[in-house]
């Protein structure tokens, strides 16, 4: 049997983020992955570190890095209308889900069961930490426009940081309070 699964995975560079809004720094679903993936794996060490945790950081990782994988298929619903309408946000989800559920279907029957936890049922307290890399991750972004001077990410990145707030997830806070000032600072400001 061929199969298409990891052609089609490649093809996340190309799907782009932010569409209805002017970029200084484009940004793909390949690249905003990569940065969850790793926004993931360091919100559950801070968890199993900070705040006695137990979770496994290489499935957040891994989570993190398919969590976007429907897209392939889908397309990048910008948020202010995937979130603007319950009706279209219920059907949103049920499109992913058939999504996530062809691209596992793509894979040889003897390697579905390693992906599966990654693409379509991710264990509950991965997919909050998942969820919570995923909005640090359009934080960033946001922080790192308005950085560059556009003004365009302002409301944005208000919007973002209250929802990461109300996340209450400590691990979160940890993260916004020891690291997330350097995203704002220059490469000569970093030393």
């Amino acid at each position: 049997m061929r199969s298409h699964f990891f052609a089609y995975i490649s093809r996340m560079r190309f799907i782009q983020r932010w569409a209805l809004m002017r970029n200084t720094a484009p940004e793909n679903v390949q690249e905003h992955s990569h940065q969850a993936a790793v926004l993931a794996h360091a919100l559950a060490v801070i968890r199993n570190e900070k705040f006695s945790g137990t979770v496994d950081p290489g499935l957040a990782a891994a989570a993190a890095l398919y969590h976007d994988a429907s897209e392939i298929l889908t397309g990048d619903m910008p948020t202010p209308i995937k979130y603007d309408n319950p009706a279209i946000r219920s059907a949103y989800k049920d499109i992913e889900a058939v999504a996530e559920r062809k691209l596992l279907a793509m894979l040889p029957e003897e390697l579905r069961g390693a992906y599966a936890p990654v693409l379509t049922g991710v264990d509950p307290e991965i997919k909050q930490l998942v969820k919570a890399a995923d909005k640090l991750s359009a934080y960033i972004k946001c922080v790192e426009e308005l950085k560059a001077g556009n003004a365009e990410f302002r409301e944005a990145a208000a919007q973002t940081r209250k929802a990461l707030e109300a996340y209450g997830l400590p691990e979160v806070g940890y993260f916004l309070e020891t690291f997330m000032e350097s995203f704002s600072l220059t490469l000569d400001e970093l030393k």
